[in-house]
């Protein structure tokens, strides 16, 4: 019944009408519109904001234009979308920077809790904590076992510094006792080549990164830091069966739209968000990759930032993690 109601909620969202905006108060959407990411062309929140923007531009029969605009930890792409009109025609794709952001960033430009409404969280990316072919663990319990043994002699890299990965590294130092050292990289991609090489011993980096080593057989899965095992690696348990009560950290990409956006236009679009996260050819483009599609409810995306919030932050505070 309760899905059967938010279906019905959807498809009323969806055919709602939506009052003009602009001078000639045109119907929402009456032109392209765009999407900032965050993130460099050809990563996983681009291939995930393209996705999904493809079938979206055909369900509210508008182009969405793709827009990548990397740098200060994501402050250059936030910058842009607030700089935008807030008319329904500019919305941002971000990630955890949403929550760590204020933490790492003293005098930041603006409030990310005032500014921005989140809109739909797109997808999770279970991340995985792999290591190279000829590391001495085959599993989670012997890497942390071995690492209490030799307390900073494993390298692992993540992307970037102070990212999902880098936290879920802090976090497990943290909940075992051990100490790692953390090798930072611009992109996943960059993370996986070398430990593909064996420059680095260990790597937590999403279901999508690893694949590569992977498949070349020059890395090992040993864990996963999501609630629950991944389809991509279905025998790598999660970091809580290990005995870590609550892990989680994955990577995740959402849609956000400036505060001042007129409301009945972002509950439109996060409507057709969670259409779009049951179309068969976006989950069929995604899911390959490790991606757990979503198109969440508002409600439900603000209540996954705030307990994001909580976690990560006592995370960078108890680490002392920094960006600089």
């Amino acid at each position: 019944m309760v899905q059967t109601n938010r279906r019905a909620l959807i498809g009323a969202a969806l055919a709602m009408p939506m009052l003009g905006h602009s001078a000639r108060g045109q119907a929402w959407p009456a032109r392209p519109i765009r999407f900032i990411v965050a993130f460099a062309a050809g990563g996983a929140a681009d291939t995930v904001a393209r996705a999904f923007g493809a079938k979206l531009g055909e369900m509210l029969g508008e182009t969405i234009i793709v827009e990548n605009r990397t740098g200060g930890n994501a402050l250059v792409a936030a910058n842009a979308t607030l700089q935008a009109p807030a008319d329904g025609y500019t919305f941002l794709v971000d990630a955890a920077n949403q929550v760590t952001n204020p933490r790492l960033m003293p005098n930041l430009p603006f409030n990310y809790s005032t500014a921005f409404v989140p809109v739909s969280q797109f997808v999770n990316f279970p991340q995985v904590v792999a290591v190279k072919t000829d590391f001495p663990a085959r599993t989670i319990r012997e890497f942390i076992d071995y690492a209490k043994k030799h307390p900073g002699a494993i390298s692992y890299g993540t992307p970037p510094a102070a990212g999902t990965g880098h936290l879920a590294g802090e976090l497990l130092q943290q909940r075992t006792g051990i100490r790692l050292v953390h090798v930072p990289y611009r992109g996943g991609a960059d993370a996986a080549r070398d430990i593909t090489g064996g420059t680095v011993d260990a790597a937590i980096i999403t279901t999508s990164s690893i694949r590569p080593p992977v498949e070349s057989g020059r890395a090992r899965v040993l864990a996963v830091t999501s609630t629950h095992r991944s389809a991509a690696y279905p025998d790598a348990p999660t970091l809580i069966e290990t005995g870590l009560e609550g892990f989680e950290i994955n990577d995740w990409s959402g849609l956000f739209a400036a505060a001042s956006t007129p409301r009945p236009i972002i509950e439109r679009m996060s409507a057709a968000v969670a259409e779009a996260a049951r179309d068969r050819n976006v989950r069929g483009r995604l899911e390959p990759l490790g991606a757990e599609v979503l198109g969440s409810t508002m409600p439900e995306f603000a209540d996954f930032l705030n307990r994001q919030r909580g976690l990560l932050v006592k995370v960078i505070d108890d680490g002392g993690i920094t960006i600089g």
